[in-house]
């Protein structure tokens, strides 16, 4: 490494901590160890990787059984709350037809997300656990198959089944959007980073990561909940028409302090910057690193959709708040005009078949 790499391992060994860096020297410093990183390696290659693999990774196929059940368990509770308890609350607040398709997802979504969410702040601010305060400490203890501690453990679990359910749920239970296909491969992503951060015990990252995004999550449920209600029979309109204001301007706020600040120059940092500065020869340091860099750009996609949703906002193209992801109504109509004429021409005895939900309107999907 550089002089000034050398500099900096010494201020990380006599003080314990290395400063956060503002967005220019995270990209400088950022630039300069991972230019390091791929100067050094010169025997890196398939064989190393899979040494390395067998030598650091630890995760039992007990464990992957166990996430797999849970990932069941969650499909099924879903499709239980729906029957038993959010479809007859649709109804009852006499939502619109194509709101009270989507209603029951949100729902889902806002209940796990805070209560997700809510964990992860516990064991972030209410235990001994410091490394968002300071996240150049989540590798200075760290050791190949150190043991993870039970309330880590519990999250991982809980997060990873639920990330393998919404794989499943994006494409058979959840509204078809037009960022649906990225919201596959977010969530193919982020059980990867679980199950690998698990397997080589970068935990600690991994609940810092999860804590910066399920909050987004939450307000956006909850704000798409509120505008199902401000557009239905519902009696309290005007109190849903407030929320839902606020609730999209906290959301987009949130986003960019969150996903956009907080994620690089905390988990950013620690992943390129100090897990070098601690482990030297920390294992698959560019895998997770691309990974975590895929996150990014996912996130700021989705914050093209925020940014267009403000202009259209601004500009007077929107009269109402509405999801700018979803497909407009008259590309529902197109879709469903288009699919009766292919059925009563192909498959007259599949015409009463009901298929998926695209925002309301029957549609086959498959994998």
């Amino acid at each position: 490494m550089s002089g000034d790499m050398d500099n900096n391992r010494a201020d990380v060994i006599s003080s314990g901590t290395l400063p956060a860096p503002g967005y220019a020297d995270l990209l400088i410093r950022g630039y300069n160890v991972v230019r390091g990183a791929v100067r050094d390696c010169t025997n890196c290659g398939l064989e190393l990787s899979k040494s390395t693999f067998h030598t650091n990774a630890y995760l039992t196929w007990r464990e992957v059984g166990i996430v797999c059940l849970c990932a069941v368990l969650w499909t099924i509770s879903r499709r239980k709350l729906a029957t038993c308890l959010l479809q007859p609350v649709a109804q009852w607040c006499h939502l619109k037809p194509k709101d009270a398709v989507k209603m029951p997802e949100s729902a889902w979504k806002f209940l796990f997300y805070s209560a997700s969410w809510s964990y992860s702040a516990y064991l972030l601010f209410l235990t001994e656990y410091t490394f968002f305060q300071d996240p150049s400490s989540v590798f200075q203890d760290w050791t190949s198959g150190m043991p993870i501690p039970i309330d880590i453990t519990i999250a991982y679990l809980i997060q990873g089944s639920f990330y393998g359910h919404s794989i499943y749920a994006s494409f058979y239970m959840d509204v078809w959007r037009r960022d649906s296909v990225v919201m596959v491969i977010h969530h193919v992503v982020t059980l990867v980073l679980i199950t690998f951060s698990y397997a080589f015990r970068y935990h600690k990252i991994g609940v810092l990561v999860l804590f910066l995004h399920d909050i987004n999550d939450i307000q956006l449920e909850f704000t798409k909940l509120n505008v199902y209600l401000r557009n239905s029979g519902w009696v309290y309109k005007s109190i849903n028409e407030i929320i839902s204001t606020v609730g999209c301007i906290s959301f987009s706020f949130t986003w960019f302090w969150f996903r956009l600040y907080w994620f690089p120059l905390k988990v950013l940092y620690a992943t390129c910057i100090a897990s070098l500065e601690s482990v030297p020869n920390i294992p698959f340091y560019f895998f997770f690193n691309s990974l975590l860099f895929t996150l990014l750009l996912m996130n700021l996609y989705w914050f093209l959709y925020i940014m267009l949703f403000m202009v259209k906002v601004l500009t007077g193209q929107m009269k109402e708040m509405k999801d700018v992801r979803e497909y407009e109504e008259e590309e529902h109509e197109k879709a469903r005009l288009l699919n009766m004429a292919e059925y009563d021409t192909d498959h007259p005895d599949l015409r009463d078949q009901e298929g998926h939900e695209k925002n309301g309107i029957p549609k086959e999907k498959s994998l």
